[in-house]
């Protein structure tokens, strides 16, 4: 198939082919343009792969543009994680990073433009009268005292503004539009605000920012945009968008188009909220793997292939809709069922003598990595007279169901021998401590020569091998499939979203793993090297997902 037989369809490609058709636009140009004020999550990817990869299809460019016009919630390390999170997920942008402050001299020459012209004057009405001057969506809002100010004493306070003549929340400069406006965002919107911060960019040489719906347009328009592709909720916004850029000496008018955002189940894709949940320590960070940021995915062990395919099925639309956290989950289970090599890890570690075998035994079985992709080649794991099984692969008695290891039944051990329980040891309070099996030496890779037939085959780990790591088992973040929905999100977090495991027995392998590397651990699920608290000292490997879905809301 071609490359183009592979593109994804959707209403905003459906635009833009019309639009190359027509010859209103012979190049694409998007853009991506978050706020540093939070890492990325899996909302967001949806936006990079739409943008990006639009940019990638048609030949043209993306650029990565923070919009940082609000200095008090931003940070570097926000700027930074947001370059990663884009590389990661295999894209570039266009030339250089961008940032919305780079315009800040071009905004408020822009601004000035609004006030000569009569279309924006400086309000002293506190934050709390301008909101209730604004009206409701039923009530038109009233104009503002200030609002029939001259031009000359219009560009006078907001000379004044900009030196710093004003305390915060003393005045603002909106424009002049309509208090009427069965639009809200047309009631004489604010356009600059006073806030005394240095600014990660440009330090302290500004004490009035543009807020982001005058800002997102014209440097949209500066960068030559041709499709500046936002969420619904900028909807209304638009009418905005198109006025500013309609009343300024700028000759770019991009066209805005809006597409529903993200819902997840089991997840929130508000920032705040999510901020909260690190500030508030239930998490352990931006990128802890219960968290739906690209960095907590990434954690985890998920793939950028993986994250990439699930914004291609989940698909573009204007219809809001949440989707199910299985759709996801789906997406790693098969992209990692082919690419992650297989090793053995014991969880809950039952130690098993073969008692036929001589205290010394030692060999090396050649097990395959993968076993549909013979070119991933082998590995060779010890084994020895102690093994550690899983408990949960031994039962004294159990009904023909019951598939593994049985008090006088045979099982296979995992590309090994056959071996039979014959007797158990206890402690004081009636636990196995011990379980004691024969081995028929005659079964390595083989089935027994008189015929008889094992149903079950469990893993194991020998025991004088054993890497012994930490193993963190994942859940839901929340017990409920809509937690935004609740009076307070934070009483519906799942405390079962995290079990550690602190002494699992994992085959000598995996000492070497890499971060971030996923292993299908065999029978158990797929699991990765922790890239903050695995050592060689103290491995740390994190769940990426189970091999079924199994979740039980």
């Amino acid at each position: 198939m071609t490359q183009a037989e592979h593109r994804p369809t959707n209403f905003i490609r459906q635009i833009i082919d019309e639009d190359l058709a027509s010859g209103k636009h012979t190049t694409i140009a998007t853009r991506f343009p978050p706020e540093p004020n939070g890492y990325l999550h899996i909302g967001h990817a949806k936006s990079i792969c739409l943008n990006f990869g639009i940019a990638r299809d048609y030949q043209g460019t993306c650029n990565l543009r923070f919009d940082d016009t609000n200095p008090v919630k931003e940070d570097v390390e926000y700027v930074e994680s947001i370059q990663r999170d884009v590389q990661w997920l295999g894209f570039q942008w266009n030339g250089t990073v961008r940032y919305s402050s780079d315009y800040f001299d071009q905004l408020h020459a822009y601004a000035v433009e609004l006030i000569n012209k009569g279309l924006a004057y400086v309000d002293e009405l506190t934050p709390e009268q301008i909101r209730e001057y604004r009206g409701t969506l039923t009530q038109a809002g009233k104009n503002s005292p200030f609002r029939d100010r001259s031009v000359e004493e219009n560009l006078t306070l907001f000379e004044k503004m900009k030196n710093g003549g004003f305390k915060e929340g003393e005045a603002c400069l909106r424009a002049k539009i309509d208090m009427a406006s069965s639009f809200m965002v047309m009631r004489d919107p604010v356009l600059y605000r006073i806030k005394f911060a240095d600014h990660h960019q440009t330090g302290d040489k500004w004490c009035i920012y543009p807020m982001y719906d005058f800002t997102h347009c014209i440097s949209d328009a500066l960068e030559g945009i041709t499709h500046s592709i936002c969420t619904l909720e900028f909807q209304d916004n638009r009418r905005l968008y198109d006025w500013v850029l309609d009343n300024i000496s700028i000759p770019c008018h991009p066209r805005q188009y809006e597409f529903s955002r993200l819902n997840l189940e089991y997840s929130i894709m508000s920032k705040r909220k999510l901020n909260l949940l690190v500030t508030e320590g239930i998490v352990e960070g931006w990128d802890d793997p219960r968290m739906p940021t690209i960095s907590g995915l990434r954690r985890r062990g998920y793939t950028p292939e993986a994250v990439r395919e699930f914004c291609h099925r989940i698909g573009v639309t204007k219809q809001d809709n949440t989707v199910e956290m299985s759709a996801l989950e789906s997406c790693i289970r098969e992209d990692l069922n082919e690419r992650a090599p297989r090793a053995m890890a014991v969880l809950d570690p039952l130690r098993v003598v073969l008692e036929n075998m001589p205290e010394d035994h030692f060999e090396e079985i050649s097990i395959i990595n993968h076993p549909n992709k013979p070119e991933m080649g082998s590995r060779l794991v010890p084994f020895s007279r102690e093994i550690f099984i899983d408990r949960a692969d031994f039962r004294e008695e159990a009904n023909k169901q019951y598939k593994r290891l049985v008090m006088g039944k045979e099982v296979r051990l995992r590309h090994a021998y056959i071996i039979k329980a014959e007797r158990v040891e206890k402690d004081a309070e009636g636990n196995i401590t011990t379980l004691y099996c024969s081995v028929d030496r005659d079964t390595l890779g083989k089935d027994p020569a008189d015929g008889r037939k094992v149903k079950g085959v469990i893993h194991w780990v020998s025991a004088a091998h054993a890497l012994e790591a930490e193993v963190r088992l994942y859940d839901r973040l929340f017990a409920v499939a809509n937690p935004g929905a609740a009076d307070d999100f934070l009483s519906t977090i799942n405390p079962q979203s995290l079990r550690i495991i602190g002494h699992a027995k994992l085959e000598p392998s995996l000492r070497d793993a890499k971060p971030e590397f996923v292993y299908q651990f065999e029978r158990e699920g797929y699991f990765c090297a922790d890239s903050k608290l695995s050592s060689a000292d103290k491995p740390v490997f994190n769940l990426t997902v189970a091999l079924r879905d199994t979740w039980v809301g």
